[in-house]
C-alpha cells in the first residue's frame, strides 16, 4: 500500500497524487477477495480521503510561503536598528546594527556585519 507522508516541506503534485491513487487502486484490485471485492463506496472514500490530502498540503505550502513572507517583512522593518542577539557559536550577548536581510536555506536571516543571524537568536531591538 501507498502512503503520502505530511513531513514539513515535501509536497506532492496533483500529478503524484494521482498516480499514488492508481497504484493503490491497482494494488487493491490485484488482491482483494474475489468473492467480496471492493464496493464503490469504499474507492470513492479512498479518493475522498486522498482529495483531502492534497488539499491540506496545498494549504501547508501556501501558509509556509505566508510565514516566510511575513518573516522577511519583519526582518526588513529592522534594518539600520540596533539588535542584541545570541550569536549561534557563542553562549555571550552580542549586539550590532543590521545592515541587510537574506534568506538562506529558507530560513530569514539578518546580517550584522559578517555575522547571519536568525530571527529567533534576535533578544532586543533598538533604534
Amino acid at each position: 500500500m501507498s502512503s503520502i507522508s505530511g513531513v514539513a516541506g515535501v509536497t506532492k503534485s496533483s500529478a503524484d497524487i494521482g498516480g499514488d491513487y492508481m497504484t493503490l487502486l491497482v494494488t487493491q484490485l490485484q488482491n482483494q477477495n474475489p468473492l467480496e471485492p471492493m464496493s464503490s463506496d469504499e474507492m470513492t472514500n479512498q479518493l475522498t480521503q486522498l482529495s483531502q490530502l492534497q488539499h491540506l498540503e496545498n494549504m501547508n505550502a501556501t501558509f509556509t510561503e505566508a510565514l516566510r513572507t511575513a518573516q522577511v517583512t519583519q526582518a526588513a522593518g529592522i534594518i539600520d536598528k540596533q539588535v542584541a542577539y545570541m550569536p549561534a557559536d557563542s553562549d555571550e550577548l552580542a549586539s550590532g546594527r543590521v545592515d541587510g536581510v537574506a534568506m538562506i536555506d529558507g530560513k530569514v536571516m539578518v546580517s550584522v556585519g559578517d555575522q547571519g543571524i536568525g530571527l529567533d537568536r534576535i533578544l532586543s531591538i533598538a533604534k
